[in-house]
């Protein structure tokens, strides 16, 4: 185990956590994961894994559940038949099959562009599948993931505190947002090394790139595609929250603060995500407005959205035809993606993906096998149609989740978290090299599933309650 600097920021969280417990500390824990190119500690007798500061922390809040009253029987609860943690569970005994035991199975029947660190000592190449250090480090980053979702479900759902959740939440969107402005500052004033001790993963860190003249900005993350990605699950929650939820200014402030996040990271993928996440969501909208589900003020403030995206539509379409830095940024970014060199590569991996997937008859080349450039297609490509088929249930139950407790912030708070997971899942689809959808994305989802359980843990108590009493009614 390799201990680096930003070991201490881990440490200090964890510390936080286990002193104010899981839901007033739930802020400690959402507070390091803009740090994505921050390691808790390396791990160079395995190929060089990093364990990153979510993941670390994600040991110390299962153990937070199993040291509480009833706590193991909360977890395990989470995991009964037909709810998300159920297909979860699925997903990771599928996955963890495949990396055992589909390396070697399929050895050498097809080639594929490997996440081993050892075959990629001159980039990344295609080789003959064969076991790999991927196929230890996958399965075990995506178990970590689901065992924080398992948690999180567990712990709000026995206690449903919508006011932690949203203390949370800005907490993590101010940091990521700091984050992103402290890294173009440093970068301006040729400064970059003090933000080395938070760059201690071993990652490519794509620092000082520029599209159109244009600094890309990366913040606490390895590149400007994963700071756009993060940025579009912020976007996708305080959308739905500033809309929904309770009036205030702080969500105002929260919701302008992430939308400046998607738009100065220069990502092209959320670009396009952000696009198909619009389009999702009116259409969501649209199907309410037909059964009569839209309030005034939200049926407003949708009307004032759609009005201000056309008049930003209208203006970038001159732009792009008038004025020569704008024509040049989305060539860059969005127009000609596909003819550039990491475009045509990504495709490949793509195509060879697919390749893969019927390759090993449908099953999958195994979990950390095989390099996508979309999270389906590396679903397929790793854990075949049985393990693609248990995720899409999983992720189907977690958006079927109840929302209707009477409970206005709640209600509006559930569908706040399933909208910023929405944003993920689109923003994986552009750009997912792993079927791991994210550490973050299982922490927004592991909250909305809890919050949502809760609500109908409450109706079956009130109903059993109800039934008691009339029986005592009619026995006297």
């Amino acid at each position: 185990m390799e201990i680096v600097q930003s070991t201490y920021l881990a440490l200090a969280a964890m510390a936080i956590l286990f002193r104010l417990g899981p839901y007033s500390g739930l802020w400690a824990f959402m507070f390091v994961a803009p740090f994505g190119a921050a390691a808790a500690f390396n791990l160079p007798a395995v190929g060089g894994v990093t364990i990153g500061q979510l993941e670390f922390l994600i040991c110390a809040l299962v153990l937070t559940v199993f040291l509480m009253p009833g706590g193991p029987n909360r977890f395990f609860g989470t995991l009964r038949p037909g709810q998300p943690g159920f297909w979860l569970m699925l997903v990771i005994i599928y996955g963890l099959i495949s990396s055992f035991f589909f390396p070697r199975v399929f050895a050498g029947q097809t080639e594929i562009f490997s996440l081993s660190r050892a075959a990629n000592t001159k980039g990344i190449i295609a080789i003959p599948l064969q076991p790999s250090s991927g196929n230890i480090s996958q399965p075990a980053l995506l178990t970590l993931a689901a065992l924080c979702f398992v948690a999180l479900a567990a712990l709000f759902r026995s206690r449903p505190d919508e006011g932690a959740v949203l203390r949370a939440m800005v907490t993590v969107t101010l940091v990521h947002f700091v984050l992103g402005w402290i890294d173009v500052a440093t970068s301006t004033f040729g400064v970059e090394f003090l933000l080395e001790p938070i760059r201690t993963a071993n990652y490519d860190i794509m620092l000082n790139n520029y599209m159109a003249g244009i600094r890309r900005m990366i913040g606490g993350m390895p590149e400007a595609s994963s700071y756009g990605a993060f940025s579009l699950g912020l976007f996708g929650f305080w959308l739905h929250y500033w809309i929904t939820g309770p009036r205030s200014i702080v969500n105002t402030i929260m919701f302008l603060i992430a939308t400046s996040a998607v738009l100065r990271s220069t990502s092209s993928g959320a670009y396009i995500a952000v696009v198909l996440l619009f389009a999702v969501y009116s259409i969501g909208w649209a199907v309410l407005a037909g059964r009569g589900k839209v309030s005034r003020r939200a049926a407003g403030l949708i009307f004032s959205g759609v009005i201000g995206v056309w008049v930003c539509a209208v203006g970038i379409i001159a732009g792009y035809q008038l004025v020569e830095p704008v024509t040049a940024f989305f060539d860059n970014t969005l127009l000609n993606k596909l003819d550039s060199a990491s475009g045509i590569e990504r495709m490949g991996w793509n195509t060879q993906a697919l390749q893969n997937f019927s390759d090993t008859w449908f099953l999958g080349a195994g979990l950390g096998s095989v390099r996508a450039s979309n999270w389906f297609v590396s679903c397929l490509g790793s854990i075949g149609i049985i393990g693609t088929a248990f995720y899409l249930a999983f992720l189907g139950s977690l958006a079927c989740a109840p929302a209707d407790s009477g409970n206005h912030a709640r209600d509006a708070m559930v569908q706040s978290l399933k909208i910023g997971a929405l944003a993920l899942i689109i923003a994986a689809l552009m750009t997912a090299s792993t079927p791991n959808l994210g550490t973050f994305f299982y922490v927004i989802a592991g909250l909305c599933a809890g919050l949502s359980r809760s609500t109908v843990a409450k109706s079956v108590n009130q109903y059993n309650f109800a039934s008691r009493s009339r029986e005592v009614y009619h026995a006297a």
